[in-house]
């Protein structure tokens, strides 16, 4: 990991919610997130699958799927509104200056286009650049995430790659016109460790090497101990808790993080031991609870968290904050 002493803000998100139109009305899946991420800085984005957070960066790009739609919040990013820039405006930006590496690299690149095609596409787009430039720093790309043969690589279709080669041509892709963030939604998903550790170290170079800030959504914890300098840790589409990844590693703060830091196998664990769990399941969209949206499954429940939604609170005047009326109130009492 290497650490950032910027202090200079590059995205800004303040009370984003987002909203689907459902058989029963319209349902709250993203509810008033605030987060940041500085100029050289990489934020980990982390929680369990269905808390928002891919709907929340593809609601930044206004990617989002029918039915679903930012209502409330901004995200300023490099002094400019992402939500209120025209279409055109936003086009720009996307490819440009924010670079996006889906998921799924089989379902999001184009399985009738060569890969050299679709790496030139935002080169041609963003850039100006004739097809022979945009060949040739295709190249370069290919060559600077690792894929050998790169000249013989851009004729060769999706399904003609291994999981983790379409994987770096998704972010050879998102790094094409030397992006100012990048933004990776589950990279590593679906590839064995071998291949996860190569992506994972690819990711830091190319962040040493470009000067780039970074979003990396996961849901494991341990994946990203060594990438990020700051965690972000969602639940029902709300920021739970925010700090520091040592920080959050050595004292994790709320409730949640502290269930899904315990969930993590560990070498010092006893053999055929269980694996300690969090009991219950995240609140459906449309059907989330008056109080603290983890209220139902927290094992320091109290009265009040039923009756009040906490805020994010800095925790005794550090960078670490988190949303928890027990937390925050046995730091006063320290």
């Amino acid at each position: 990991m290497m650490n950032t002493k910027s202090t200079e803000r590059l995205l800004d998100v303040r009370g984003l919610t987002v909203e689907i139109d459902g058989r029963n009305g319209p349902a709250v899946v993203v509810d008033g997130i605030d987060l940041h991420v500085d100029k050289g800085e990489t934020l980990g984005v982390v929680g369990e699958s269905g808390c928002g957070k891919s709907l929340t960066m593809l609601s930044l790009m206004r990617l989002l799927p029918n039915k679903i739609k930012v209502t409330k919040g901004s995200a300023t990013f490099d002094g400019r509104d992402l939500q209120t820039m025209s279409n055109g405006e936003l086009r720009k930006v996307r490819g440009g200056d924010i670079g996006f590496v889906f998921q799924d690299p089989m379902t999001s690149l184009n399985p009738v286009m060569r890969v050299g095609d679709q790496i030139c596409e935002p080169l041609i787009y963003h850039r100006g650049m004739k097809k022979a430039g945009a060949r040739a720093r295709a190249v370069e790309l290919l060559r600077l995430v690792g894929i050998p043969g790169p000249e013989e690589r851009l004729q060769a279709f999706p399904h003609e790659l291994s999981g983790g080669m379409r994987q770096r041509v998704m972010i050879a892709i998102g790094l094409a016109c030397n992006p100012k963030l990048l933004i990776a939604d589950e990279p590593t998903t679906a590839l064995d460790v071998t291949i996860q550790a190569q992506i994972v170290d690819l990711v830091k170079d190319l962040r040493a090497k470009l000067g780039m800030s970074v979003v990396w959504i996961t849901h494991d914890l341990a994946l990203i101990a060594g990438l990020v300098d700051r965690v972000a840790v969602l639940y029902a589409g709300t920021v739970v808790e925010d700090a520091p990844v040592d920080e959050l590693y050595a004292r994790p703060s709320h409730p949640y993080t502290r269930g899904l830091l315990s969930s993590i196998p560990k070498l010092s664990d006893p053999p055929a031991s269980r694996l300690s769990s969090i009991g219950g399941t995240p609140p459906e969209p449309g059907r989330r609870p008056k109080g603290c949206p983890f209220a139902p499954r927290c094992p320091l429940v109290e009265a009040v968290c039923h009756e009040k939604v906490p805020r994010l609170e800095p925790l005794s005047g550090s960078s670490h904050r988190a949303a928890c009326f027990v937390v925050q109130r046995m730091q006063e009492a320290a």
